[in-house]
């Protein structure tokens, strides 16, 4: 072979090297492409636009400082993504709110109160680390001190009429000590006592001027950004057919002044069963139910 053919056989080479490189290159490109086609049609997860202030109780909560608007971010943030857990808040609360509210308007209190319950509990029958149980999550102590009947049988921490009066009458006797709604709802996480020793010794004047633990720190904020979304889900991308709710059980109270030895039986004469028995009535901690002479309780029954 020549010098001059050797030198085009080498140009040649060179030119089909470099052109299946640019192939290479524009075939990586192109994956890359596909693959950003990919996240581009997948579920964004933005940063969210936070209001200048929002209400609880009547109140207007300004978030311009920055502490407080980051802490309002931090839960609005969490609940937001949290999607299926809020999905089911919402569901939840469409079924148990109805009973919840009037008791409120009943006892005059504000009706943002219900969030309370719902981050309490999800409006679910759970028992904390520490026993404190129900919708409103009464400790065995704190619910006998307003007025609940706990034993083996029977525990009104899990009647959500029952514990929801009971809510009321620690809503009442903190609101007198603080004459803010804001420190209200704080002091059901803290106690009355705990709150009230913050506030002499940081001479604060509200819940948002407070240094506290994380979980008091956290916890009014958790309701307010709870408050924000049920009350605008389609702004914060929650979108609940009407019909995926869950809707309040159509039941009838039936007058009870006897002992029932066997729930199981018991339910059967009525044509149901013990587990409706037990769905209905969670307060029914036990297979049976003993009334002393004179006493008489509802259990509730679905139409």
């Amino acid at each position: 072979m020549n010098f001059k053919n050797k030198n085009i056989l080498i140009i040649l080479t060179l030119a089909l090297v470099s052109f299946g490189s640019g192939l290479f290159i524009y075939g990586s490109i192109k994956e890359d492409d596909k693959q950003q086609q990919l996240i581009d049609q997948s579920v964004k997860s933005p940063s969210l636009p936070i209001p200048e202030y929002v209400m609880f109780a009547g109140q207007k909560v300004s978030l311009k400082e920055f502490d407080v608007r980051e802490r309002f971010d931090r839960e609005l943030l969490t609940n937001v993504y949290w999607q299926s857990q809020t999905i089911l808040m919402l569901k939840r609360a469409n079924r148990f709110f109805p009973t919840i509210e009037p008791i409120l308007k009943q006892e005059g209190l504000p009706d943002d109160l219900k969030y309370v319950a719902l981050i309490e509990s999800g409006l679910l029958n759970v028992v904390s680390p520490v026993g404190a149980s129900g919708f409103w999550q009464f400790m065995d102590k704190t619910g006998k001190q307003y007025g609940l009947k706990i034993n083996a049988e029977v525990d009104e921490r899990y009647h959500l009429e029952k514990a929801t009066f009971a809510a009321c009458k620690y809503f009442k006797e903190s609101y007198a000590v603080f004459n803010d709604w804001g420190l209200v709802a704080a002091s059901y996480n803290m106690g009355i006592a705990g709150l009230k020793k913050q506030l002499q010794s940081q001479y604060g004047n509200t819940y948002y001027d407070l240094y506290l633990n994380t979980e008091t720190s956290r916890y009014v904020f958790r309701i307010l950004a709870m408050k924000e979304i049920a009350e605008k889900p389609q702004q914060y991308g929650f979108y609940l057919a009407k019909n995926h709710l869950y809707e309040p059980i159509q039941t009838i109270n039936l007058s009870v002044n006897y002992s029932i030895p066997n729930l199981a039986s018991w339910a059967s004469e009525f044509k149901t069963n013990y587990k409706t028995i037990k769905l209905l009535n969670p307060w029914l901690r036990s297979s049976s139910l003993t009334l002393m002479q004179g006493e008489s309780v509802e259990i509730t029954l679905k139409k």
